[in-house]
């Protein structure tokens, strides 16, 4: 037992938190207060939220959204950014400012998949009005440039390319992040639209099981946001069936 004013950290809540929750991806507020509760019945109920402070700040337990926890450490996704690609965005923003886009690198994805890919896409998303603009400013020192590609461009122009750029529209309200002031997707924008966006993702779409899987065991991924733009681009039941067939819906 503890008393109500100590820390319930180390060994023995450890070793507690691991056989109650072993096998579980992730684990919410409720059950960790219950857990602690039941284990260390002399908290009182309003320091119960400290406690859980505490223990993420000692690394116990990861905040992974909102009201979920895991016991895994996990680290926030962040992609290397090449050169190439740092060009391509300071050359919007220098000719086109204050245009709301983001940047992204297909590579990316090699991280997460057996078997690796030699084609690559730079990818510049961006709003719809401002597609054909982005175009010609891109057009002008690249001879690679393809604007919001069908699948006939795809199979007949792109697939066999080493390299292209890509520019395509950005979904309004896409969870965004940047990185040394480069605007690039969140890990959870990235795996939804590899979920829907077949033509663009066609490289990964026999190894999504493999991404998403290896996604959710290294990085932090917020399932909350991921749901919210899930259902922006009304694809929310298709999300959540991947998640259940992978059992990552915790």
């Amino acid at each position: 037992m503890c008393h109500q004013n100590e820390l319930v950290v180390g060994n023995d809540i450890l070793k507690k938190l691991v056989t109650q929750f072993h096998g579980e991806n992730t684990f919410t507020y409720d059950e960790l207060c219950t857990f602690l509760k039941i284990e260390f019945p002399e908290i009182a109920e309003k320091t119960i939220s400290w406690h859980i402070y505490k223990l993420k700040k000692d690394g116990v337990i990861t905040h992974i959204s909102r009201g979920i926890y895991s016991l895994k450490k996990k680290d926030e996704y962040i992609p290397e950014l090449s050169l190439s690609l740092k060009k391509i965005f300071n050359k919007i923003q220098t000719n086109l400012p204050f245009l709301n886009l983001c940047v992204w690198d297909s590579r990316w994805f090699n991280e997460f998949m057996v078997h690796q890919l030699f084609k690559f896409y730079l990818v510049v998303e961006t709003e719809k009005d401002a597609i054909n603009s982005v175009f010609n400013n891109l057009v002008d020192t690249n001879n690679n440039v393809y604007l919001n590609p069908d699948s006939e461009i795809y199979n007949r122009y792109i697939v066999n390319q080493d390299e292209v750029i890509i520019v395509k529209p950005l979904v309004s309200e896409a969870p965004l992040t940047e990185i040394d002031k480069i605007a690039i997707p969140t890990i959870e924008k990235l795996l939804i639209d590899c979920l829907i966006d077949k033509d663009l993702f066609a490289a990964q779409q026999d190894e999504l099981e493999n991404i998403y899987q290896t996604v959710f065991e290294k990085y932090i991924v917020n399932l909350n946001k991921s749901r919210r733009y899930a259902r922006r681009r009304d694809r929310l039941v298709e999300f959540e069936d991947k998640l259940i067939k992978l059992n990552l819906n915790h």
